[in-house]
């Protein structure tokens, strides 16, 4: 095996990595360039600041050695000075040009054969290296794999254009989820929550909307922080601001919450409740999206419950909220999907799959609430299923904090408990 030592290779990288896929064609080209000229090692390095990072590497049995985002610095490694003329890109034997050999990095490497062209960005500037080199001198190289060499890093570069492509995307997108949480461009809007036999407010769902442009659904904000990994930081950003109206709204009414599966599972939420009123939360778990750590959701949610919390799963018949994740989560309210509402009074089905659900609730003590309810026939028919609670436009649109309250005080005679 040849002995390879790369001094000074760990450091900090920059923030960009090449999305997978990329990075997997990557890996490719840079095995096949090595294997077709015959070389140890081949990567694909980025500058970033003052050193040359290894974002890339094909170096079979040296991985000890050289690694992704290993660094060097520039002022130590063959790139500027091939950039600036100093050193050609094919060097077949190192031994036979001066400026190489006097260069401290030749011997302690030790290289002895290397050819390398510059990877550039679509404004021209460059991005790193594609390089190619061995321990000893290669004499059969020549100017035909220079071009090979060049014509796959061209292959290389439209990848990493792509991954900067990205890169800027996901950039552009963090700013713009940052700018919401640390400007507050948001606001929240509290839906009633009615006894359908009594049809008195029992408690109101904290729903977010967005000033920010541009102007789209909260579940499509929600989604694009979750794509760029500050799903649950915004999250808990809407839930803080949230709960800092619970004190508002008069007891025995409840406060509805959303959060995420990740979010519940992270265990920031437990002291986030215990400084509120946690007997007066009720937590909706959305569940759009699978569930990433089963098992760590199901020790917050028992962690949860010991405040006092109340666990709701949402959207009960739509997404991932089936009947597996309610027998799992156990929750004491059952929320209906809309799609499971609308038009119940005329769809034999959907009121069969009611009354199973309704049969759920009596056998574990759970409360089912009906979500969307838009027209009379429907709460009629809901009532005489026996569904405990609902909410929709025909009940009360989702308004301000001061409507809402308002709302509660008009009808404060008619108050039920939780």
């Amino acid at each position: 095996m040849v002995d390879m030592h790369l001094p000074g290779l760990f450091g900090p990288a920059s923030d960009y990595e090449p999305a997978m896929q990329s990075h997997d064609v990557i890996q490719e080209i840079l095995n096949s360039v090595r294997c077709h000229l015959g070389m140890e090692v081949a990567y694909l390095s980025e500058f970033v600041d003052d050193k040359t990072v290894f974002r890339a590497v094909d170096a079979p049995g040296l991985e000890h050695v050289i690694k992704p985002d290993d660094d060097m610095p520039l002022e130590e490694v063959y790139c500027t000075h091939i950039l600036d003329g100093r050193l050609p890109e094919l060097i077949p034997d190192t031994s036979a040009n001066p400026f190489a050999i006097g260069l401290p990095i030749t011997q302690a490497v030790p290289i002895g054969a290397h050819v390398s062209v510059p990877i550039r960005r679509s404004n021209g500037t460059v991005y790193g290296m594609f390089c190619c080199l061995s321990p000893t001198p290669n004499p059969g190289l020549n100017e035909r794999d220079l071009n090979i060499m060049k014509m796959f890093a061209k292959l290389a570069q439209s990848e990493v254009q792509a991954g900067l492509e990205v890169r800027s995307i996901e950039l552009e997108v963090e700013a713009r989820v940052r700018s919401v949480m640390s400007g507050g461009h948001f606001r929240m809007v509290f839906q009633p929550i009615h006894d359908l036999a009594s049809r008195t407010i029992t408690g109101f769902e904290a729903l977010c909307r967005f000033d920010a442009e541009p102007v789209r659904s909260p579940d499509q904000w929600f989604d694009e922080a979750a794509n760029i990994g500050l799903g649950v930081d915004l999250e808990l950003c809407v839930l803080e601001a949230t709960l800092c109206v619970l004190p508002l709204i008069p007891a025995p009414l409840y406060l509805s919450v959303n959060a995420g599966p990740d979010l519940v599972a992270s265990g920031e939420l437990q002291a986030l409740f215990a400084a509120s009123d946690p007997t007066r939360i009720v937590l909706e778990v959305t569940e759009h999206a699978a569930v990433n750590d089963g098992a760590a959701l199901s020790r917050a949610l028992v962690d949860l419950r010991a405040l006092g919390v109340r666990i709701a799963v949402d959207d009960a018949g739509a997404g991932y909220s089936g009947l597996q994740q309610i027998a799992r989560l156990q929750p004491e309210l059952i929320k209906l999907d809309r799609s499971l509402v609308s038009g119940i009074d005329g769809d034999q089905a959907l009121r069969a799959l009611c009354a199973a659900l309704m049969h759920y609730t009596h056998e574990t003590g759970a409360l089912l609430v009906a979500e969307g309810i838009e027209t009379e026939a429907e709460a009629k028919t809901l009532r005489e299923l026996g569904v405990h609670r609902g909410q929709g436009w025909l009940l009360g649109k989702p308004m301000p904090l001061e409507q809402a309250l308002a709302t509660t005080r008009a009808q404060s005679r008619f108050m039920v408990p939780a």
